[in-house]
């Protein structure tokens, strides 16, 4: 039990009288009996106590106040804490159950105040009949009322360390479900880990990668249920001053709700996934950290905006092969010619030959066009003409070169 730093109360100077100790004690049961009815009046536990619980309820005040009997009946100079203490780890103990059983502090502080009112009675009573003075029943009250405010304390504090352990261990199993979820672990592995962090399963996650300096301002803004994992982004990438969020339901229209809500926090959104699938949508958001221009502006990457690039971007090596094959025509020509015809052949593709409109995209003549897709003509002849040429120039010019990339123009 942790340390409790309430007052012990003093050992008390009153002499109740052999009489009125044995009167006492004799209606310790019926006490006991009361004070557990009157407990169950307090809201939280109407109707929630059953046969076995109310048996330890009376059980519970019995003990206390035979212990309380006991520190009233010891002499001035005895160790007051020893009567006590069994009595203050029961009291400890029962702020625990109560946690667990979800109830409330102030539940457990409600039903303190009834059953003490309710003990009060039923002793006090007791005491005047057999011939307790008024003064006396007034220090008797003072005692009892501090015991049972000790008692009250270590409920308090047993509940209090009931709730940080399971907080503690709550958060243990969500960290243990994160981690499972982004390493694709099996569906059965995946319920049992959420069923133990008592984490409601959604119908999808959505994995979203935010800047470690905004992780916790985000996290405010999401659903309670969102998970956090902020060691498992790949070291040595653009992913790695990221943590992940993977939130839950999140798809169809509540995705424009979810762009809106990460606006000006640098945010990559991966895809909406069953939850199940949620290392689909990390890993697809982890790739989203290699594009080109990420983090300018407010609104956040939206991966399903980029679907071509990413899909391009997935093998470097590939798309540097396959522009170095399609642009070998180009590759005899100076490199800042090769590169104004590469530009020119690109617009030409993306506009469907539309002159005018790839003059307005490159900023040039359409004589400059025309004169330009005349040298491409002679270098490239009738394969032009070929789909699967044209097939591999559109892959090949779909994103911008890399100017690290030493292959092709």
């Amino acid at each position: 039990m942790s340390e409790q730093n309430g007052p012990t109360p003093p050992v008390a100077p009153l002499e109740l009288g052999e009489q009125v100790v044995a009167a006492l004690r004799s209606r310790l049961a019926l006490v006991a009996e009361r004070t557990a009815n009157a407990v169950t009046t307090v809201p939280s536990y109407s109707g929630a106590i059953t046969e076995q619980m109310r048996g330890k309820i009376e059980y519970a005040v019995e003990i206390a106040l035979g212990a309380f009997l006991n520190l009233i009946e010891q002499s001035r100079g005895a160790d007051p804490g020893t009567p006590l203490a069994p009595a203050v780890e029961a009291a400890y103990q029962l702020g625990g159950g109560e946690a667990r059983e979800g109830r409330s502090m102030d539940a457990l502080l409600a039903a303190y105040r009834v059953g003490a009112r309710a003990a009060w009675r039923e002793m006090s009573a007791s005491a005047v009949r057999n011939g307790l003075s008024a003064e006396a029943v007034a220090e008797f009250a003072q005692l009892m009322f501090a015991y049972i405010d000790e008692l009250s304390a270590a409920s308090v504090a047993g509940h209090a360390d009931q709730l940080a352990t399971a907080g503690r261990m709550r958060r243990r199993y969500l960290e243990r479900l994160t981690r499972q979820l982004l390493a694709a672990e099996p569906e059965e592995v995946l319920r049992h880990s959420a069923a133990r962090a008592d984490w409601p399963v959604p119908e999808t996650l959505t994995a979203v990668l935010v800047p470690r300096a905004n992780l916790h301002s985000t996290l405010a803004l999401l659903s309670p249920h969102t998970l956090e994992g902020a060691e498992d982004l790949p070291v040595g990438t653009a992913a790695e001053d990221h943590a992940v969020l993977l939130v839950p339901d999140m798809h169809g229209g509540r995705r424009a709700q979810l762009t809106r809500l990460l606006h000006g926090r640098r945010a990559i959104l991966g895809p909406a996934r069953a939850w199940s699938r949620a290392a689909a949508s990390f890993q697809r958001a982890v790739r989203a950290t290699a594009l080109t221009g990420h983090g300018a502006g407010d609104a956040p990457l939206d991966t399903e905006e980029h679907l071509a690039e990413l899909l391009l971007r997935m093998d470097p090596e590939g798309l540097a092969d396959l522009r170095s094959r399609a642009l070998a025509p180009l590759a005899a020509l100076p490199p800042a010619t090769a590169a104004r015809l590469a530009e020119t052949l690109r617009a030409w593709l993306l506009h469907q030959g539309r002159r005018d409109d790839v003059a307005a995209a490159l900023f040039v003549h359409p004589q400059t066009v025309r004169y330009r897709l005349g040298k491409i003509r002679e270098l490239y002849g009738a394969r032009l003409d070929d789909p699967a040429t044209v097939l591999d120039l559109t892959l090949a010019l779909a994103i911008p070169a890399d100017p690290t990339d030493t292959a092709g123009p």
